[in-house]
């Protein structure tokens, strides 16, 4: 058996608005929920001494969503980095995001872009939210840049180096809550030999106990590679 740690935790935060559903309450009041759980699990990740965590937190399906409730959800990701630089500066996060930010809204933008440069000398845990993202268009993109660079011998090195964060290690884990068997175009150039783990519990009850679970099963991984 396999006796590894994690170096990169990704997770796929679902459930938000089926946990709202549940308790009869609005889709926003679960992703203020989630917000929260994301927030606890983040320090968490900081006491475990992760070196890399990533957070899908919007993709770019997501921008078909109603307006109301992509307002609401830019809103709150706005109050959150305003809310929590602070705590990122005191437990060393370095702020980073994977996706096409030009998408955001202006004030969210900002503050992404601020917080990504006050923290962006800290020495701890890479905190990544994937934020108008997809992993199809990530890797297109990475092929217009190759060809705008005139590149014609393409292999593995040189495409992962013109992915939108080539210094971000492949997950050794991806968490996928809510109880649902897909990626949901999450890194999928990045997650060909990541190890899968399906928690039953919307984000909002995924807590320490749950994340702990992740850790206990990723031991019991035996992680080959395709090798023997």
């Amino acid at each position: 058996m396999s006796k590894n740690s994690i170096n990169h935790l990704a997770i796929i935060m679902d459930g938000n608005g089926r946990w709202a559903k549940e308790k009869n309450q609005p889709r926003s009041f679960g992703h203020q929920s989630g917000a929260q759980t994301a927030k606890n699990i983040i320090y968490e990740c900081v006491k475990k001494e992760i070196s890399y965590l990533t957070l899908y937190t919007f993709s770019k399906e997501n921008w078909s969503r109603p307006k109301k409730e992509i307002d609401t959800l830019m809103a709150l990701l706005s109050r959150m980095l305003k809310k929590e630089t602070v705590n990122m500066l005191r437990n060393n996060i370095r702020f980073n995001i994977v996706g096409k930010i030009e998408d955001l809204p202006e004030k969210t933008r900002e503050w992404v872009s601020t917080t990504i440069e006050k923290t962006k000398n800290n020495s701890g845990l890479i905190l990544t939210l994937a934020i108008s993202y997809g992993g199809r268009q990530e890797i297109i993109d990475a092929f217009n840049a190759l060809t705008r660079a005139n590149i014609k011998i393409i292999n593995e090195e040189i495409l992962k180096n013109h992915l939108y964060c080539p210094e971000l290690p492949d997950p050794d884990m991806i968490v996928r809550t809510g109880g649902e068997y897909r990626l949901s175009n999450f890194l999928l150039w990045q997650s060909a030999y990541s190890e899968i783990y399906v928690c039953d519990k919307n984000w909002p009850d995924f807590d320490e106990k749950e994340l702990e679970k992740v850790f206990e099963e990723y031991e019991t991984r035996n992680r080959t590679f395709g090798k023997l």
